[in-house]
């Protein structure tokens, strides 16, 4: 008897830890995918997308989340920074999953599928397949291989030819870049950063299938999505509705604030040097090493990252890398080589590039950067008259 009740426990917890993948969906199954509005912090800013799985007659309703990653890896931040950190596919219950979105103060909406029940059990099989320790990792890529990505091309692999993406579901297309501003203010770090970081590469037309990295995109896109010539979506519901209260921006905060002092203490120290004769030593030294510290920071997300998105950053025509050992070289009241005029000039003339590059939209570079050459002309012109005055005496 007691050998008998030990089988049938072991039967049973072997049938929960084989999970739904071992078990055929009833025909109340639903498979929906779940739409996530944007966080306020940063990683959560562009929203979220997963697939859900609920099946009232076996109590199963879990989450398919493309979007997780593990904070324990060894050199996260390395591997981060170097684009080689690897994202898992999660599987979680959907009440779980929603109660990070209750304390988050995000909305949630759903797409209910119209599929027929093979194709249920065949997306589900899929989504444990992937689930599976070997399976689960896979390289993530901010605009090419993401969670919101994933929905498009799991539903293409798994329902094949018979499902079509209708490209007339936007009424504009629009840039990478421009893509990724529609969810940040203009006058923000982030948007800064951003900016900052992200080349020429992000600065060409997506395509309607492109667009598709942003959750928001995907969700449009499902609505208008055939499965053999019907629908995709069956229905559309909210789940959890919030009211995001904006806390306020202070402009003292901001990048241009902090900006626009630094342009009026580089020109009020720039007008006393002037007057006295004089050249401030700290003042040229930050006004080379923090441009060419932001260039070494440029090379290396360009040429030693796997990031595709930061390729061909022509930010380096004005955060020239060269400048750090030249912000070293300024500390010295030392009489200046001869060549010092005429690398100033050349870093004069790398600058006036920035213009034609940004109207013919090769690069479209952060508006808050014009405080920032304003900050290096003023004293690159400075220098330039200072060190020519001295090699004529």
């Amino acid at each position: 008897m007691q050998a008998g009740i030990r089988f049938v426990c072991l039967l049973c917890l072997a049938l929960v830890f084989a999970g739904p993948a071992r078990s055929q969906l009833s025909s109340k199954a639903h498979i929906s995918v779940i739409t996530c509005g944007p966080g306020d912090l940063l990683y959560s800013t562009f929203g979220h997308s997963a697939f859900r799985v609920q099946d009232p007659e076996t109590g199963i309703d879990l989450v398919y989340n493309y979007g997780t990653f593990n904070f324990n890896t060894p050199n996260f931040y390395m591997k981060f920074a170097r684009g080689k950190l690897l994202y898992s596919l999660s599987r979680e219950r959907f009440e779980d999953f929603l109660y990070t979105y209750e304390l988050e103060n995000r909305w949630v909406k759903e797409q209910l599928l119209d599929l027929d029940g093979p194709e249920r059990n065949e997306l589900l099989r899929f989504l444990e397949t992937n689930y599976e320790p070997q399976n689960r990792d896979y390289k993530y890529d901010f605009l090419f291989n993401n969670c919101s990505t994933k929905i498009p091309d799991v539903l293409s692999r798994v329902l094949g030819e018979r499902l079509e993406f209708q490209a007339d579901y936007l009424d504009e297309t629009f840039t990478f870049r421009q893509l990724i501003h529609q969810y940040l203010k203009t006058n923000s770090w982030s948007s800064l950063g951003i900016d900052l970081a992200l080349g020429a590469v992000i600065d060409r037309k997506a395509s309607p299938r492109e667009h598709m990295f942003l959750p928001d995109y995907v969700y449009r896109q499902l609505n208008h999505t055939r499965l053999g010539g019907e629908a995709l979506v069956s229905r559309e519901r909210n789940i959890l509705e919030t009211s995001r209260i904006s806390n306020g921006d202070f402009f003292t905060t901001s990048p241009a604030f902090w900006l626009l002092l630094a342009l009026l203490f580089t020109g009020t120290i720039t007008y006393i040097d002037l007057k006295n004769g004089t050249r401030s030593l700290i003042l040229d030294f930050l006004v080379f090493f923090v441009p060419g510290l932001i260039g070494f920071f440029i090379l290396f997300l360009w040429f030693l990252t796997d990031h595709t998105a930061t390729a061909l950053n022509l930010n380096l025509l004005w955060a020239f890398p060269l400048n750090v050992p030249m912000a070293f070289y300024l500390l010295r009241r030392q009489p200046p080589p001869p060549g010092v005029p005429g690398y100033l000039l050349a870093l004069l003339i790398l600058m006036a590039l920035v213009l034609p590059i940004w109207l013919l939209g090769i690069q479209v570079f952060s508006p808050l950067l014009i405080l920032v050459w304003g900050c290096l002309l003023i004293r690159y012109l400075f220098l330039y008259r200072h060190y020519r005055l001295q090699q004529a005496r």
